[in-house]
């Protein structure tokens, strides 16, 4: 019933996005506006985000212009920031400046920081004195630092409150605070000193002071910790917002839940593009559409040249036999087979393997443990795959040579065992000497492996057909 609910909401919304689509075409542009806002702010961000893609930018300004202001900003805020710029690129400073006065905070901070200079001294000028100077504080921590997640809305309560007092302030800060449902507790001097969620504070009596109910072991992030580090706590612990303190242990703010989501999106997706040899020199968060093709290339590239290098000794090795395989032509065919399962074995590996290293499920000091289950899933896998080549070999192919089959079959077992320890013991040597594991592509790994596959072929082949 769930699935069907849902099939349902996407016909809808791409019915509706086909709609207005159309009415855009037509100048139609209350009608269309009319239709945006039958969804939630998420989802007409969604449709502008294809409206930019597939109209003219103008359009799409217009219709943005139409919107109710308090929805404009909400859907701007869900926007990309490539989006967001292209709005901002044509519209007024004064519906700018409307723009990200009405933003949350961190949403605040994180389009400041997209926007060319002129235009943020711009909105600065015309912003309260006191909130100047925190925007700059907060564009002043360092990207991709946990100073720069943060957002100073949040409900700080004191020590000596009672339970009383500090509901009725909750009540009131509570509308404008990114989350209510935990509070941090500061001395005096701004020191953070515990913390204490909602639902204590709602089952406490009234008279207890607050000091008497609040938890002081807690986890906590410095502003200067890096993003990726900030995103393990949260992942760790399954928190909803961790405070965030300056080096005198004063709160500063708070990173709460969807504030971190992108980070970890960006940290899977930067995993995935070093594992598969692309290496961002910008550092940009471009989509790839957005990317230039000479980008693209260049991304590619570098990975791409060391891997053809990598390739040439491979071809020295089939160089060294080429004579031995010309007395046996079948052994040829063979080839592509186990290098590409060779390398697929080893990728396998080194996936499991990074992706332990980066959620602590593993160490560098479980090496040898690693090893030792690696080789024993390595025997049993090139075991099953061994068997069934034979099975292929003697019944598909209608070789009835025991000299070649024992070549494929036993080269089989031994490329898969070696690869998978290949692929589980780079990443393991690479974390050892403090370097990202997933810098080691998958492509790489598949490389050396295709080397140590041809060599144990080779030699098998010298054993059982005495080449």
């Amino acid at each position: 019933m769930r699935r069907e609910n849902m099939d349902e909401k996407e016909r809808e919304f791409e019915e509706s996005l086909e709609k207005v689509m159309e009415l855009l075409l037509e100048k139609k542009y209350f009608r269309a506006r009319d239709e945006l806002l039958k969804f939630n702010e998420a989802d007409i961000a969604e449709m502008f985000e294809e409206i930019l893609d597939d109209n003219d930018i103008q359009m799409a300004v217009i219709l943005f212009r139409l919107l109710p202001k308090d929805t404009s900003v909400l859907v701007f805020s869900y926007l990309p920031s490539n989006d967001q710029l292209d709005i901002i690129n044509e519209i007024t400073d004064k519906e700018i400046s409307y723009i990200v006065r009405e933003l949350d905070f961190d949403d605040k901070i994180d389009v400041l920081e997209e926007l060319p200079a002129n235009i943020v001294d711009k909105i600065l000028e015309k912003t309260p004195k006191n909130e100047r100077k925190q925007i700059n504080t907060f564009l002043n921590y360092p990207e991709h630092s946990a100073g720069s997640l943060m957002t100073p809305s949040y409900i700080s309560l004191m020590k000596d409150w009672t339970v009383s007092e500090a509901l009725d302030y909750i009540r009131k800060e509570g509308p404008d605070a990114e989350t209510i449902y935990t509070c941090y507790v500061k001395d005096t001097g701004r020191k953070l000193i515990g913390i204490v969620s909602l639902a204590t504070l709602v089952v406490s009596d009234k008279g207890t002071k607050i000091k008497d109910v609040m938890i002081t072991d807690y986890v906590y992030e410095h502003v200067d910790d890096d993003q990726e580090d900030v995103s393990e706590d949260f992942k760790k612990y399954g928190y909803l917002a961790i405070p965030v303190v300056d080096k005198e242990h004063r709160l500063v703010g708070i990173i709460t839940f969807d504030d971190i989501l992108d980070v970890m999106e960006d940290e899977a997706t930067e995993d995935i593009e070093r594992m598969n040899g692309v290496i961002d020199f910008d550092d940009s968060d471009r989509d790839y559409l957005d990317t230039p093709v000479i980008r693209h290339a260049m991304n590619r590239l570098p990975w791409l040249v060391i891997l053809m290098v990598a390739y040439i000794f491979t071809g020295g090795i089939i160089k060294n036999f080429e004579s031995s395989l010309s007395k046996v032509i079948e052994l040829v065919a063979f080839m592509p087979m186990l290098m590409g399962t060779g390398g697929n074995s080893g990728s396998q590996a080194a996936t499991l393997i990074i992706r332990g290293l980066a959620t602590d499920e593993v160490d560098t000091d479980d090496a040898f443990k690693i090893l030792w289950k690696e080789f024993r899933v390595g025997i049993i896998i090139g075991g099953l795959l061994s068997i069934l080549n034979y099975l292929r070999i003697y019944f598909i192919d209608g070789i009835h040579n025991p000299g070649i089959a024992l070549t494929v079959c036993v080269s089989m077992i031994f490329i898969v065992i070696f690869a998978k320890i290949i692929g589980s013991m780079i990443p393991i040597l690479v974390k050892k000497i403090n370097l990202d594991p997933a810098l080691i592509a998958n492509p790489a790994i598949s490389s050396v492996s295709d080397a140590v596959a041809l060599s144990i072929y080779f030699a098998m082949a010298s054993i059982f057909l005495n080449l």
